[in-house]
């Protein structure tokens, strides 16, 4: 490509460069955006099958209670009314989440409030006088002062261990702070004002905010030697005046201080000659029995009710938890006390950075959901 001279050089298409290309070329700087996938979108970036809209990197919903957040991805593309309402699948028997009022009648045979609070009082009490005033250790403690035994021995234990890929009783009390719990009978798993998924998928919002910045793909930042030669960390300075860095910080530094940890995922993408095949978009499985976390099918983002009977396929992704190493995609940090030091060192290297920012989950080394890194930027 021809060589010129940018304001910003964006290292990665993902929403935090997307959003900060879009906002930066807005107050008319020039900006090149580059990434080592083959496509623009990061892990938001939806891949059409059979008519649908995959989601090739795992669901995104996006929710937020700012109304000018939402106005602004809206005047990008408008989103649907998709309302998340997962469903958990534990040794076959199906739980609605969060847990509410049709978890407990499902669980307990019981039909108001007042019975589902008792028995969870009841259970929590009994781990109470266990902790004997002293602080939850663990997250098995944590979670069950929270919810009581029935609920994390179903839901939640499993599950978690398959996430984390170590038991819930080695695993941090801070992992679960709070669990909610709702007493009404509703399955709406998002608090928030608004929700929804793009009308046409998420490549519609990711090109509309790129649509006025130069974009390369297939090319790494830290390692290639054709088609850019000036994207690496010592030579950028030639190509760009400053730096938007969305990758792993501490790749960025060449390891210098040890490698960050994070889990990983797997998925496994399957066709399905049924227009329907679990009736939902997500279904949990929460028992150890079942390898995958959860199984989602793609056509509920968008086709709801008799809609889906339009296609007569449908496309069902597993999703396996595992841990990282090199050559996998990292997805989720894993913010123990180990890793926060660690990145502590990295992130006092990028304060000292006048022409570089680092931003979004790799850089900074935290998991977002996709409505507080538009806000961020915004």
């Amino acid at each position: 490509m021809e060589e010129r001279k940018y304001d910003y050089l964006i290292v990665g298409a993902g929403l935090y460069g997307a959003m900060m290309a879009y906002k930066l070329t807005k107050q008319g700087k020039r900006c090149l955006v580059i990434d080592k996938r083959d496509h623009l979108g990061g892990n938001i970036y939806c891949e059409n099958i059979e008519g649908i809209n995959v989601h090739k990197y795992g669901a995104h919903i996006f929710h937020t209670s700012n109304k000018r957040v939402w106005d602004f991805v809206n005047s990008i593309v408008p989103f649907n009314r998709y309302t998340n309402s997962p469903l958990a699948k534990y040794h076959g028997k199906l739980f609605n989440l969060p847990f509410n009022m049709n978890t407990f009648a499902r669980m307990w045979n019981i039909t108001t409030p007042d019975e589902a609070r008792h028995i969870i009082d009841e259970q929590r009490q009994e781990v109470i006088e266990k902790l004997n005033g002293r602080e939850p250790q663990n997250l098995e403690e944590q979670a069950l002062m929270l919810v009581g035994k029935d609920i994390y021995e179903t839901l939640i234990k499993e599950y978690t261990e398959k996430q984390w890929g170590r038991c819930c009783t080695d695993l941090p009390a801070f992992i679960i702070k709070r669990l909610p719990i709702r007493f009404v009978y509703d399955n709406n798993y998002f608090n928030d004002s608004y929700q929804g998924i793009p009308i046409g998928g998420y490549n519609k919002l990711i090109e509309g905010l790129l649509n006025s910045c130069d974009t390369v793909v297939g090319i790494d930042f830290f390692n290639n030697s054709d088609r850019l030669p000036l994207a690496n960390t010592g030579r950028w300075k030639e190509l760009a005046d400053k730096l938007v860095f969305t990758g792993k910080i501490d790749e960025f530094y060449g390891y210098r201080y040890g490698k960050l940890d994070y889990r990983s995922l797997r998925f496994e993408h399957d066709i399905h000659d049924v227009p329907n095949h679990q009736g939902n978009a997500v279904v949990n499985y929460t028992d150890l029995e079942v390898p995958y976390t959860r199984t989602i099918e793609h056509k509920h983002f968008e086709m709801f009710g008799d809609k889906v009977y339009d296609i007569p396929k449908t496309v069902v992704t597993k999703e396996y938890p595992q841990e990282w190493h090199d050559g996998l995609e990292p997805y989720y940090p894993v913010n123990d006390n180990k890793n926060t030091v660690l990145y502590a060192k990295y992130k006092a290297l990028a304060d000292q950075e006048p022409d570089i920012i680092f931003g979004g989950r790799l850089a900074e080394y935290k998991y977002y959901d996709m409505a507080p890194i538009v806000e961020k930027i915004l």
